[in-house]
């Protein structure tokens, strides 16, 4: 890519669109083009394509999405794989038909099995069945990444896919009715502490093992991957190291300063036991993240704390 070259970031005001906008930016990228929801509904295909044929972006990440957490995904399954669906289905093939030069797709780790081999590696994809509770979301991803790897092998389109492990950080979702469990967690934490509450109920047993990585960490991977890599195989994206919910949950407590207990509610569900990336991939590219969780976590409290409106 070119300093100068027209980006288009789909979902830019997202977790994960706005990172890779000030990524770019701080890279010197100059032209990038974003459109809110209410500008361009990407689950429209005529909208989609009069946008490619207007603006005629040359490089395109595509990080919108439909998602959410265990209880959204559970409850609304139809929605997630429809929607996501969708979205992919508009751009990828607005970007080959309005000759994009490359698109990066964002996927997601649950697309891997349920029960899957540690670290997953990339080749995993497709060889077991995948975690029940957000099992729509993970078919659409899966749909994605290989339509990106089909239109390379038809038709030679320099479309990459990677797969980012669980996000976090600045403009995360803080809804706790369809929040990730970190986010979740700050919030809790924080209303408990605002509240004086004698303690925080954590959903689960406290023993799935998770991998975060801060969603700064995660743009710089992407733009990264768009630059350097034009492989037909999805990329891993994300740090190698776990955490339990229980000890994720002990350090936000702490970033908090929540003084209280912790409860832990077995009636819920814990989701995938346990689930990390095989990293190895994109650090032979060249490429390792660079902030840790406790700074990480840090990070996102501050963020929530100026932008929650009922702090």
């Amino acid at each position: 890519m070119e300093k100068g070259s027209k980006i288009y970031v789909a979902g830019h005001r997202g977790l994960v669109g706005s990172a890779i906008v000030r990524n770019l930016k701080e890279k010197g990228y100059i032209n990038i083009v974003g459109k809110t929801h209410s500008e361009l509904d990407l689950k429209n295909q005529a909208d989609v394509r009069k946008f490619f044929e207007e603006e005629k972006p040359e490089y395109v990440f595509l990080a919108a999405a439909k998602v959410g957490g265990i209880n959204a995904n559970n409850t609304a399954p139809a929605d997630f794989i429809y929607e996501n669906l969708e979205i992919q289905n508009n751009v990828i093939k607005a970007a080959f038909d309005f000759k994009v030069k490359k698109l990066l797709f964002l996927g997601s780790s649950c697309i891997y099995p349920k029960m899957c081999p540690q670290p997953i590696k990339e080749e995993y994809l497709l060889s077991g069945y995948l975690e029940p509770t957000n099992e729509a979301y993970a078919l659409a991803k899966i749909a994605g990444l290989k339509m990106c790897q089909f239109f390379k092998r038809q038709y030679g389109a320099n479309f990459i896919s990677c797969m980012p492990t669980n996000l976090y950080g600045p403009n995360d979702n803080f809804d706790l009715n369809s929040s990730h469990v970190m986010p979740a967690l700050i919030r809790k934490f924080h209303e408990a502490k605002v509240n004086n509450e004698p303690y925080v109920e954590v959903w689960g047993t406290g023993k799935p093992l998770r991998e975060f990585l801060h969603v700064d960490d995660m743009a710089d991977g992407c733009v990264f991957l768009m630059e350097n890599y034009n492989g037909e195989e999805h990329v891993n994206i994300g740090t190698g190291r776990e955490v339990t919910i229980k000890k994720l949950a002990e350090i936000i407590k702490e970033v908090v300063d929540f003084e209280g207990e912790l409860r832990f509610n077995t009636e819920k569900p814990d989701g995938t036991p346990r689930k990390l990336l095989d990293v190895s991939k994109l650090e032979e590219l060249g490429w390792k993240y660079k902030i840790e969780l406790r700074n990480g976590i840090i990070d996102s409290y501050i963020w929530f704390k100026e932008n929650n409106k009922k702090q």
